[in-house]
């Protein structure tokens, strides 16, 4: 099963251990030499990062996806990797290695160009920034990836990587400097707080209602989901929850109108049941790669989802959020 709060490695561990004492120790030497009080630097708000080490990140992080893909190795880019996107990039190189343990003899490098990078500033951690590219794969669509970190000791990791229609991106509000300003998980100007997307948008697939625009990612979806369930022989139930703790969690930037661009993680559930005498599900190879069980009437697949989503301010009269965008893969299966 997806952990919603990743267990941190020994290596970051002991650089967490490293930073913590170093801290008591400059915060001891500060109060003994002078007796003045500590700035605490956590509560500065202050840029996420600077635009040249945003573009490191970005070189750093598609360098190892691309040796990843080369080799069907999820080892080789998970220092990169993250969150929802972590789970879906581990689970595709695991099924795909398990099919060809030689590697991807089709690998075509990903590149991306035309790169904008808007940075905000914030105070605390975790420290993120996002990217926004042109990709030589899927070239019609922008790819968006949310780049996060805890500490200045960790690599920039991609927790969110979506893909959205080029003009669907809005403007970001910016400062005279050009940072951007990143949006609380609870704030209430807005149609929906951030913390309450992962939820409500479960809630929308599972029942429908009000709360989001008609799309591929809401209303087409509910209905191609209800089509499915009536296949004869063959039915699929569906179960959908949040998921919104430690790198799952939602991160939001201001619109130049005053909404806010959101990215956050669900969590889906499909299960298929043969009727007695009908035909098994029979997934492919990759499917099978990742299930567990024998399939003997049943198959019950995991995909984690991150989505990234248009939330409108409450002062401009909408209430509808609309899906701009969502990218979903199956991390595990169990066959019974």
């Amino acid at each position: 099963m997806t952990r919603e709060t990743r267990v941190p490695s020994r290596r970051r561990l002991r650089r967490r251990e490293r930073a913590a004492l170093a801290t008591a120790s400059l915060t001891a030497l500060a109060l003994t030499a002078s007796g003045c009080v500590v700035v605490h630097g956590e509560r500065e708000v202050l840029p996420a990062t600077t635009r040249a080490e945003a573009a490191q990140a970005l070189t750093q992080f598609t360098t190892a996806y691309n040796k990843a893909d080369k080799a069907y190795d999820a080892s080789l880019d998970a220092d990169f990797t993250t969150g929802a996107f972590g789970d879906i990039d581990a689970a595709r190189l695991k099924a795909r290695h398990a099919n060809s343990p030689q590697g991807n003899s089709a690998h075509t490098p990903l590149v991306l160009s035309d790169v904008t990078y808007t940075i905000p500033k914030k105070a605390g951690w975790p420290r993120w920034f996002v990217a926004q590219a042109r990709g030589n794969r899927a070239e019609k669509l922008r790819w968006l990836l949310v780049f996060l970190r805890h500490d200045p000791d960790e690599p920039w990791q991609v927790a969110f990587l979506t893909l959205a229609k080029p003009g669907s991106v809005p403007r970001f509000k910016t400062d005279a400097d050009g940072f951007a300003e990143a949006v609380d998980a609870d704030a209430a100007d807005l149609a929906a707080t951030p913390a309450s997307l992962s939820r409500r948008y479960t809630t929308y697939l599972k029942s429908g209602g009000d709360g989001f625009a008609d799309g591929p990612h809401t209303s087409v979806w509910r209905a191609a989901r209800k089509k499915q369930a009536r296949r004869p022989g063959l039915a699929n139930q569906y179960i959908d929850t949040p998921l919104t703790r430690g790198d799952y969690a939602p991160l939001a930037l201001r619109t130049a109108d005053g909404g806010a661009l959101v990215f956050f993680t669900t969590r889906h559930y499909q299960k298929q049941t043969a009727a007695p005498g009908a035909t098994v599900p029979n997934p492919g190879a990759d499917v099978l790669a990742l299930t567990s069980g024998e399939i003997k009437q049943s198959l019950m697949m995991e995909f984690v989802s991150n989505e990234v989503a248009l939330d409108p301010a409450k002062s401009s009269g909408r209430s509808e959020v609309s899906v701009l965008g969502r990218t979903q893969g199956m991390t595990s299966a169990q066959g019974s």
